[in-house]
């Protein structure tokens, strides 16, 4: 199984991936942990190392083709051998990837997902949108040592916000897979979440526990 954790800066995804980690491994279940990208293009690392800093590429063409390259080779390389020994989450995956090309091209949503979730081996059995609110979100990355990235500008993290919503709802009406939406604000919040996904997880290792 590959969870997918989507959502803006300062959501709580993180600290939901580091709680779903403990609490798998209390609950003797090998979940793994994976990156947004693989890395492994040359181009496409150019094309979308620009594209986290909020310079958009020549085209979007050009830019849509380097992200589908991208999750093309960590498909084959990185999720699939990984999927082999196990569940994985990822912190971030095809929808943010979708997101961030939708904000700085200025196309709709759906031009990217499309392309994007036609990668097969890509694609994430549950995704986990966490909803946190753009105000709570920067006053958490307000209190962060680091600098501020460009998706952690305050009205770039409304628009993104938006997108996720649009990115989830054509994510779902594309690959007919579920999408759990919902806030991390408070210690029940996050309860809930991890709750929800280790009975995910707990349902996809029981087929294979019974043969």
């Amino acid at each position: 199984m590959l969870l997918a954790l989507e959502g803006i800066a300062g959501a709580g995804k993180s600290t939901l991936r580091d709680r779903l980690l403990a609490d798998a491994h209390g609950a003797h279940i090998p979940l793994g942990h994976i990156g947004q990208f693989s890395w492994l293009s040359l181009n496409a690392t150019h094309t979308l190392i620009g594209l986290r800093a909020g310079h958009p590429a020549a085209a979007s063409d050009q830019a849509l083709a380097a992200a589908h390259r991208d999750l093309e080779l960590h498909a084959r390389h990185n999720l699939t051998p990984a999927r082999s020994m196990g569940p994985l989450v990822a912190d971030r995956l095809t929808l943010s990837t979708a997101c961030l090309l939708a904000l700085l091209h200025h196309r709709p949503i759906h031009d990217y997902v499309l392309p994007l979730a036609k990668v097969a081996a890509a694609r994430a059995d549950l995704t986990v949108l966490v909803t946190t609110g753009p105000e709570l979100c920067q006053a958490r990355l307000a209190r962060r040592p680091t600098a501020r990235r460009f998706a952690e500008d305050p009205q770039t993290a409304v628009r993104l916000a938006d997108l996720y919503e649009q990115a989830t709802t054509a994510w779902t009406d594309i690959t007919g897979l579920p999408v759990l939406r919902h806030p991390c604000t408070t210690e029940a919040d996050l309860d809930l979440l991890a709750a929800a996904c280790l009975e995910r997880l707990r349902e996809a290792d029981r087929p294979a526990a019974r043969t």
